[in-house]
């Protein structure tokens, strides 16, 4: 996970008392370690979403690593990406091939359009998903430009709606011994939120 919607995930389950390891790029880390404001340094940014986590770095990119990770995959639960669909593939760590060697693990994989469709390659950030989703339609005041909301509600509520689908596969893995592959969407989860707005729109 990186920038916000995966740390955020990985985040509230370390809350929940889930023993968290993040993988992050050699020499740089996460790109939010770059956002201020700083304190002595160290984003203070980075660290309001990466709390009760370990980090270790590994350049994903290099066949060792992927190799190594594929080794863990036996012994980890739970699996939170924030990448691009395919992006996981290239690695070799897509869920059709982890969950071979690991058929209890819950993965969860956040973007911004979901994992398929005509949208599911291309990038998206918090801003894209609020106006995409029809949040940003309904701030602001009347006569005047659309607003963002002032906090990341587009990554956030994406978090938030893995966090409980994961407790909920959590829960089914108890029963059948088999986990499952987490689909999460920014833009659905916009249209969610949007509730009541939406059955005034239509």
């Amino acid at each position: 996970g990186r920038v916000l919607a995966g740390p955020y995930a990985a985040m509230l389950l370390a809350d929940l008392g889930a023993r968290v390891l993040k993988v992050e790029d050699p020499g740089k880390g996460d790109m939010a370690r770059a956002n201020g404001p700083f304190i002595n340094d160290m984003s203070s940014y980075f660290l309001s979403v990466n709390r009760g986590k370990k980090s270790v770095t590994l350049n994903m990119r290099h066949e060792r690593a992927q190799k190594l990770v594929r080794e863990l995959m036996p012994d980890i639960d739970i699996v939170v990406e924030n990448f691009r669909p395919g992006i996981m593939k290239k690695m070799g760590l897509e869920y059709e091939s982890v969950k071979e060697v690991n058929p209890r693990l819950v993965y969860v994989s956040i973007s911004g359009f979901g994992q398929a469709g005509p949208y599911s390659r291309k990038p998206a950030f918090d801003m894209v998903a609020q106006a995409m989703g029809g949040t940003m339609s309904i701030t602001g005041e009347l006569g005047r430009p659309p607003v963002r909301v002032g906090f990341s509600i587009g990554d956030i509520g994406a978090a938030l709606y893995a966090v409980c689908a994961t407790l909920a596969a959590l829960y089914e893995r108890e029963k059948t011994g088999q986990g499952q592959h987490i689909d999460v969407a920014m833009l659905d989860s916009q249209v969610a939120l949007c509730e009541n707005a939406c059955a005034r729109y239509l």
